[in-house]
């Protein structure tokens, strides 16, 4: 590289030490850092509204916003509770916050300088404290020391506002990092303090013992406050946010794996056809014995896949989801590969009624329609890889529908074994057959005896 001359362009000049002083390892760990995004106005102009809280902000992105604005003071008081009730004070919190300060920013992509130098970084210090411990105190919220008519943390409350809360910790760009609130937790219940230059070896092992402890209880806090199911297993190690880990506790287990040969290629993962179609080719669905998004199999003719509960929140979880996949690089695209494949599959309310019978999608939001229409627009400006997750189950499936003697044996069962009625027409018929072959022979060899 030719030494800057002294007339060179001050950009020319800037542009060619970076060039120099390129760390490709420095470069790698700045990208894993970052896992909260603002989404894209490509991804977001599509469905606005599905990215944007409704109720309360967490984190930088949205704190600013007026509509929002009401919230923070039901912030503010869930701060003085749990003050009063971990008897700490709040100085022990925001020095514990601190210490990640910067940890803790650069989880969140393109953060302004408004929230990272001087004053700013104070600032963000404060928002991180307040509302990581008004989501601690939302999803501990069973009456605790608040008032019976709280508007927030009551019964009322429970009904009435945290379904929204709940909601809009969905929304990637309205995201906490876990490790705020597991540095809350640590302070809170009085864990020895993770400073690995002031502990002898000892203490440093029930320092990681005690910080591992507190990672699976934050775990195991936020899933039970996003899903009420139980949870199929625990999650190894600290989430990086509620959206992430959520996602992470919807995908356990394997997927099929393929059972044709890599050289075979007649069978093509062509788009499958929808359930009506499949079960008239003869494929029958089942509801799979677990409900993750890797539990889909199909195997002799039956395609088994996880049931779900389609309602309100389902389309902002999956278009969040997505958009995650879209953005966090290693995050896979499971989720994406889910949704083309329940696209694919409803093409109508025909679909999702059949579905419905076999107990495959609870219908929470009305109409067998709605289900479909909403499958449709998440799958909307889909980016999909090549050889996603579920290429073995669509290579199946299109491999048993395209056999001849499949689709002749649905189309008889179809036909004559739906109802009562056709099944007793069949059979008359074939009793008539019988019973006229049988005349015509005795009357042949009546002839020839004679």
């Amino acid at each position: 590289m030719a030494a800057a001359g002294a007339g060179q362009r001050a950009w020319v000049v800037e542009v060619e030490k970076a060039v120099v002083d390129a760390d490709a390892a420095v470069e790698v760990s700045r990208w894993q850092r970052h896992s909260i995004y603002l989404v894209p106005s490509c991804i977001k102009d599509l469905r606005p509204k599905a990215y944007k809280p409704q109720v309360v902000s967490l984190g930088p992105f949205h704190h600013d916003d007026p509509e929002l604005v009401s919230m923070e003071e039901h912030k503010r008081r869930a701060l003085r509770h749990l003050l009063r009730r971990a008897n700490k004070p709040l100085e022990a919190f925001a020095a514990a916050v601190e210490e990640v300060a910067d940890e803790l920013a650069s989880t969140y992509l393109d953060l302004g300088a408004e929230w990272r130098e001087g004053e700013g970084k104070e600032r963000f210090i404060e928002m991180m404290v307040v509302d990581g411990c008004f989501l601690l105190e939302v999803m501990r919220a069973t009456g605790l020391d608040y008032a019976p008519n709280d508007p927030i943390f009551s019964r009322h409350g429970a009904v009435y506002m945290v379904p929204y809360i709940r909601r809009d910790m969905l929304m990637l760009e309205n995201q906490l990092p876990l490790l705020l609130l597991e540095r809350i937790v640590a302070v809170e219940t009085a864990k020895p303090p993770v400073n690995f230059t002031m502990c002898s070896l000892l203490i440093v092992f029930q320092c990681q013992v005690a910080r591992s402890q507190n990672s699976d209880a934050i775990n195991r806090m936020v899933l039970r406050f996003m899903s009420p199911r139980p949870m199929p297993r625990s999650v190894s190690s600290l989430g990086l946010h509620a959206l992430d880990l959520h996602r992470r506790n919807m995908l356990y287990g394997y997927y099929q794996t393929p059972r044709w040969r890599s050289d075979d290629m007649s069978v093509d993962a062509d788009i499958i056809r929808s359930a009506v179609e499949l079960h008239e080719a003869g494929v029958r669905f089942k509801k799979s014995h677990t409900e993750s998004l890797h539990d889909i199999r199909f195997r002799r003719g039956v395609l088994s896949t996880p049931a779900i509960t389609v309602d309100d929140s389902t389309e902002h979880m999956f278009l969040n989801m997505m958009a995650f996949e879209r953005l966090h690089v290693g995050a896979g695209n499971d989720v994406t590969a889910y949704v083309f494949f329940m696209d694919n599959i409803i093409d109508s309310a025909k679909d999702v009624a059949l579905l419905s019978s076999n107990g495959i999608i609870q219908n929470a939001v009305g109409s067998d329609k709605a289900v479909a229409e909403l499958f449709h627009s998440i799958n909307k400006d889909v980016v999909l890889e090549e050889d996603n997750a579920l290429d073995a189950v669509h290579r199946e499936v299109n491999a048993y529908c395209r056999k001849p003697w499949n689709q002749w044996r649905a189309n008889l069962i179809h036909t004559y074994f739906q109802s009562p009625w056709a099944f007793m027409s069949l059979a008359a018929a074939v009793f008539l057959l019988v019973m006229t072959t049988m005349q015509i022979v005795y009357t042949v060899l009546g002839f020839y005896q004679k």
